[in-house]
């Protein structure tokens, strides 16, 4: 009878473990963590806040430039918790704000003297709500923070009897901080914050004027990240503070690393709670931003609503698995694609770094279009097309603001990575039939961007990172006009520039033919294929070339003329004319042994982004079944639940984006062809919420992988809704009509 009672109630525990994880909702497995570690390089951070959000509330463990994000999972202590806006490791913030609780006598307000240690144990990280305990002298000092998209709660528990205090930190330009990509010296000449203790309204108010790319941007100014810190004790306390001078009961101070700090009379364990509104319009706006987004509500009421937000987006597409660690690299990877590019209008207006003025209408900023266009912006027209529009005006409005679609937006143009790819996200966009925005702006900027050289193009090189002389659009576009290739002795990163210019003409051309612009589509199409212009056959690369015609031999190391990459790295770059690739490298066989070379020699390097659709070339010369074995290969050796997660930068999504198209067993190769590469599926049953962008409805596609197993990671055959597929692809058209995509799966 004990036997019986021990089974029956292993049984009954066994149920009751699987009916709790049946009951989580999809932010309940959403790691925050994954890619926050050294190792990998994710470049990712715990940021809380709702889906797109225009700040970004974290904890901060370092002080953050170009080059490491403010919080590294590796790190022992904490200095603050931040409204940040840096979007990624190699991008900078601009506009930031911290706050630090602190106990005893002694006021220490720069960053390495006010952090205290922390443990990962004590640490819970989600979408919509984070708190840690801090070690402070006295005792466990309990922070917890939940926030919307402008705005946020804070709150601090202290020890009991401790003295109670907040630093704020409202500008941090500290010059040992100066490195190649962060020259601290015109910022320091030119840059001044602002803060002020308000004890009337009980409050801290003032902006900060950072950015940390300014010496790759234009001069801005206008630009202020303004901030309000409304407190819901009396203020017993205060001063301010720059560098390691402290002014007590200063209440205003301009300055280049400094700050403020308010106390608070002792209640014995009672919370300081700190409310937090952000604006790049003003401190009014700030203010209305907090009360808006905020009002009364309590961190619970808070962090319930962002909850809601997060799961409304996440539910989109769901997966059914027992492991666990997969479904969180599922809805994390879901969620990494949401948070990018960020919001950036404030009740109809925004802020435009791009002309530094204040504008009506919708802005989005921090586009990684570099990294985007190839699987996050995809991803985003089936989910999200009315929002895809939406960001498009946002490029739209840059475009009329400064003169150009941007390349990497910072807030302002920053002359980072190459090539004009808003060409193919907006391509992209309209060939699904999004419309809702200006196509005929589109088209001009679009067309601008093929056409016009930059200043000077045949004066200067243009090399990434180059302080700001002009915005560089397509460097060198002048002689891939004349001679049909951008030369290496006179522009920088010159094979990629040729290859990724081709591919956006290519795009753009797409447009210019259904617009019936014949004369530029005809322009174009030859464009496009410059990339032959780049393959030396006798190397059997793409290769460096002067100006004289004469190719430059390079190792498989060497990144001399290229981006972010190899020899290799590039050897398969032409998305638009594939076909025309193979039959230039020899034909189906040749390059199918030439791709094998690729992934078996160790060449292929999933942790960047130019090679993320070289997997899916197998389909291209009819080899589909060494793709779908390495799809399963690269996901267990790239993407893990952990905080090393990513092998490579997730980019503002295009990592993961690669991840959730492959497991669905499809992928964009090229995009504004509306065709995608069938690879294997992942998952035994997922389902993807399609959104028409004509009529705004959405419908539930269901994909299945029968039998699939560890052995049956090949394809032997695709129905949709019963009819099978004859080749290797499938169609923007088919998803948006299709209920079942039925993957059969063997050995």
């Amino acid at each position: 009878m004990k036997k019986i009672l021990t089974i029956v109630i292993a049984l009954l525990a066994v149920a009751s473990t699987h009916a709790a994880r049946k009951a989580l909702a999809p932010v309940d497995y959403v790691n925050t963590l994954m890619g926050t570690a050294i190792k990998g390089e994710g470049g990712s951070a715990p940021f809380v806040g709702t889906p797109h959000a225009m700040t970004n509330f974290m904890p901060q463990t370092r002080e953050n430039k170009m080059g490491t994000m403010a919080y590294i999972y590796d790190d022992k202590s904490i200095m603050g918790f931040m409204g940040s806006h840096q979007p990624t490791i190699w991008m900078g913030d601009y506009g930031y704000m911290s706050l630090m609780p602190q106990t005893g006598t002694d006021v220490r307000p720069l960053p390495g003297d006010r952090a205290l240690p922390y443990t990962h144990d004590s640490e819970k990280a989600t979408p919509y709500r984070y708190s840690v305990d801090l070690q402070a002298p006295e005792g466990k000092l309990h922070v917890e923070m939940s926030a919307a998209s402008r705005a946020a709660v804070m709150q601090f528990t202290f020890p009991r009897k401790a003295q109670q205090r907040v630093i704020l930190q409202g500008i941090n330009l500290n010059p040992a901080l100066g490195d190649w990509a962060n020259d601290y010296g015109p910022r320091l000449e030119k840059l001044r914050g602002w803060v002020k203790v308000d004890l009337d309204n009980n409050e801290i108010v003032g902006y900060n004027p950072d950015r940390q790319s300014a010496q790759i941007g234009p001069e801005t100014p206008n630009f202020k990240g303004y901030f309000v810190v409304r407190f819901n004790r009396p203020i017993k306390g205060h001063g301010t503070w720059d560098g390691d001078k402290v002014y007590r009961d200063k209440a205003e101070l301009t300055g280049t690393r400094m700050g403020a700090f308010v106390e608070f009379g002792n209640s014995d364990g009672k919370p300081v709670v700190a409310h937090v509104g952000t604006s790049f319009i003003s401190v009014e706006q700030a203010r209305a931003n907090l009360d808006k987004e905020v009002g009364s509500k309590s961190l619970d009421a808070l962090a319930q609503s962002t909850r809601e937000a997060w799961n409304n987006v996440l539910s989109k597409m769901s997966v059914e698995t027992d492991n666990l660690d997969d479904k969180t690299i599922f809805y994390t990877a879901i969620y990494l694609n949401y948070r990018f590019p960020r919001e950036f209008s404030e009740d109809g207006r925004y802020y435009s770094a791009m002309d530094d003025k204040v504008h009506e209408g919708i802005s989005y900023n921090d586009f990684s279009l570099w990294d985007t266009f190839r699987a996050t912006h995809p991803l985003l027209t089936l989910l999200e097309p009315e929002m895809t529009g939406d960001m498009i005006t946002g490029l739209l409005n840059m475009y009329k603001e400064g003169g150009w679609l941007p390349m990497w937006p910072n807030p302002s143009y920053t002359n980072i990575m190459i090539a004009t790819h808003a060409d193919a996200v907006i391509a992209d966009a309209y060939m699904k039939g999004i419309r809702n925005y200006d196509v005929n702006l589109a088209y001009e900027a679009m067309r601008k961007d093929a056409m016009t050289p930059p200043d000077a193009d045949t004066q200067r090189r243009y090399g990434d990172r180059d302080r700001w002389t002009s915005y560089e659009a397509r460097a060198g576009a002048s002689f891939y006009h004349s001679i049909g290739y951008v030369p290496d002795d006179r522009t920088a990163e010159s094979v990629s520039r040729t290859l990724e210019y081709a591919l956006d003409d290519w795009c753009v051309a797409r447009v210019a033919l259904d617009m019936n612009k014949v004369d530029d589509y005809n322009a174009l199409m030859r464009w496009s294929q410059n990339y032959r212009n780049q393959y030396c056959k006798e190397k059997g690369f793409m290769l460096p070339r002067k100006y004289d015609g004469t190719f430059i031999d390079i190792n498989d190391h060497d990144r001399h003329g290229l981006t972010e990459g190899s020899k290799w790295t590039y050897l398969f770059c032409v998305m638009q004319d594939i076909p025309g690739m193979i039959e230039m490298m020899g034909g189906n066989e040749a390059f199918a042994a030439k791709l094998d070379q690729n992934f078996d020699g160790g060449h292929y390097r999933h942790d960047n982004e130019p090679g993320h659709h070289y997997i899916y070339l197998y389909d291209y010369c009819g080899q589909p079944r060494k793709a779908q074995a390495l799809i399963r290969k690269t996901i267990r050796d790239n993407y893990h639940n952990a905080p090393d997660g990513f092998n490579g930068n997730d980019d503002c999504g295009q990592m993961s984006a690669w991840y959730l198209f492959s497991v669905m067993g499809f992928y964009p190769v090229t995009p504004a062809s509306n065709v995608f590469a069938l690879g294997a599926p992942q998952f035994r049953r997922m389902t993807i919420d399609i959104t028409s962008p004509q009529t705004g409805e959405s419908h539930t596609v269901t994909i299945e992988a029968k039998n699939l197993s560890e052995k049956n990671m090949h394809v032997s055959g695709v129905t949709i809704d019963g009819t099978p597929i004859d080749g290797n692809f499938i169609t923007y058209d088919q998803l948006l009509h299709a209920s079942n995509i039925t993957f059969t799966m063997c050995e």
